[in-house]
């Protein structure tokens, strides 16, 4: 068993990597964590622990299921919790080979496979996840989590219109949920409409269950629009002013420094002026 080092990466960027979530082409920080993606952690009973968010209750937790995984590898709980604390230490490879062994053995099992198909989202394997996703969940039984992951991957593969009906899909089942109103925010910035990606992420942020990543992806929209004093009221509901005004910062950067925001930015402005 191999536990990985994990520790804290810089705050000021912390946000980008949060806003960046959905892969956008610019590359660089991509999780499969719940927005764009977001995914809830598999539940599973006789936890020896529980999962925190520190680094140090992290290796714990991996530490304990990786032992019990180790003793017995078709053990579908250790294999879920061990794999689920791999990804949150973005361990993407460690934990898709986990969850391909555990699918391997229970080829029908459909939280598996919802487990496995978010575990290749994460390493990239666009094609793979999405074929597994598919399988994750009936059109009897749909699942909002997986139907949300589906317009992930559809997303990261350059399908917006398709995304966003599974968002929709996933909106229907579980209204109101904000991973998923901003996952929907985020696919309504990719496909270059900021307005209905602005109001998306507003009503996304200002619900009870909103976390950070929300928020700063909020943010995120905000800035794309030039309002980049918005953007860093909102940032700063999670980190101090100079953090805010960092990330922001970092924000400012990103948008400077890519044509693919430049040109979403180019043509909301158009549109703006056009519905004057």
């Amino acid at each position: 068993m191999f536990i990985p080092r994990v520790g804290p990466g810089p705050v000021r960027m912390a946000g980008v990597c949060l806003v960046l979530s959905v892969s956008f082409a610019l590359g660089g920080c991509k999780s499969m964590n719940d927005v764009t993606g977001s995914v809830r952690l598999p539940g599973a009973s006789a936890k020896p622990s529980t999962m925190g968010s520190d680094p140090g209750s992290m290796r714990a937790y991996a530490e304990s299921w990786g032992q019990r995984y180790d003793k017995d590898p078709s053990d579908k709980t250790a294999a879920m919790n061990y794999a689920a604390a791999l990804r949150r230490m973005t361990q993407y490879s460690q934990a898709t080979a986990v969850l391909q062994r555990a699918a391997a053995k229970h080829p029908n099992d459909m939280e598996v496979l919802g487990a496995y198909g978010k575990a290749l989202a994460d390493s990239q394997r666009l094609r793979e996840a999405a074929e597994v996703l598919s399988r994750a969940h009936t059109p009897e039984r749909p699942n909002w989590s997986i139907l949300s992951a589906q317009g992930s991957v559809a997303d990261q593969m350059g399908n917006h219109a398709g995304a966003q009906d599974f968002y929709r899909a996933a909106l229907k089942i579980n209204p109101e949920e904000p991973t998923v109103l901003s996952n929907l925010g985020l696919s309504f910035a990719l496909s270059k409409d900021l307005r209905n990606a602005d109001a998306t992420l507003s009503r996304a942020a200002a619900l009870p269950g909103a976390d950070m990543r929300v928020r700063q992806n909020y943010a995120l929209v905000l800035a794309l629009q030039g309002k980049f004093t918005e953007a860093e009221t909102v940032s700063r509901q999670d980190l101090d002013a100079a953090q805010a005004a960092a990330n922001v910062g970092a924000i400012r950067l990103m948008i400077a420094q890519s044509d693919t925001w430049r040109d979403i930015r180019k043509l909301d402005g158009k549109q703006a002026r056009s519905s004057r």
